[in-house]
């Protein structure tokens, strides 16, 4: 008798102990899943704040740029219903450190015209070579169709002496001591493209005297 009840002890005690290991593992399985979630949200918040540093870096980038609207003109055009009316607009954009661009948007509101006139003025970036002095290196003629624009170097504390769409080219080209003078045409879009291509074909003491195969103090002479 005393062996069967020693027996049935043993078994007993065996079958208690089963059910603590197990609590113990569900729990360590509990734990596990906890910790795995726990770090799945870490690793969600750091891609949360890695896309907002984006985020942040690219405002600053398009912060750098400013924009400004030259002329917002409603023009039509003639189809077979009738006519169709739109926007146009003409607008700078530059970062006031020797790039500039010119663009042309058209949209059936103003704000659509302008935003394609934004996009449109980034496409065609020309930089500028500028002076200590925060002027350009030599003078420099610009034509484009009837428009025609003189730009000249000055000395500092000059300004900007320009008007119309010229002064706003040079403005945010970041020049800051310069003379100019339209020519040619009034038209605002021509003498902000005449402009352009001063600024464009503007060069170096340096590189011209790369191109020609000269020293600087020959040019300077």
């Amino acid at each position: 008798m005393t062996e069967t009840n020693t027996n049935s002890n043993s078994q007993v005690d065996q079958s208690a102990a089963v059910p603590s290991a197990a609590e113990g593992q569900s729990s360590g399985g509990q734990k596990g899943q906890q910790q795995q979630e726990h770090q799945q949200r870490r690793g969600g918040k750091g891609d949360r704040r890695g896309g907002r540093r984006g985020d942040r870096r690219g405002q600053d980038r398009d912060s750098e740029w400013q924009e400004r609207v030259v002329q917002i003109r409603r023009v039509s055009k003639t189809v077979k219903g009738g006519k169709k009316m739109s926007f146009r607009a003409i607008v700078v954009v530059g970062n006031e450190r020797g790039q500039v661009g010119v663009g042309v948007g058209k949209a059936g509101d103003v704000i659509g015209a302008v935003r394609k006139g934004v996009a449109d003025g980034k496409k065609h970036i020309v930089r500028v070579p500028l002076t200590p002095n925060s002027s350009i290196p030599t003078l420099s003629n610009g034509r484009d169709g009837a428009a025609s624009v003189l730009i000249r170097p000055a000395a500092p504390g000059t300004g900007v002496i320009a008007g119309g769409s010229i002064r706003t080219v040079l403005e945010l080209a970041g020049i800051k001591n310069v003379l100019a003078k339209r020519l040619g045409s009034k038209t605002p879009l021509n003498n902000a493209r005449a402009a352009m291509v001063a600024l464009a074909s503007l060069r170096t003491h340096k590189q011209t005297a790369k191109e020609r195969g000269i020293s600087l103090q020959q040019i300077y002479s």
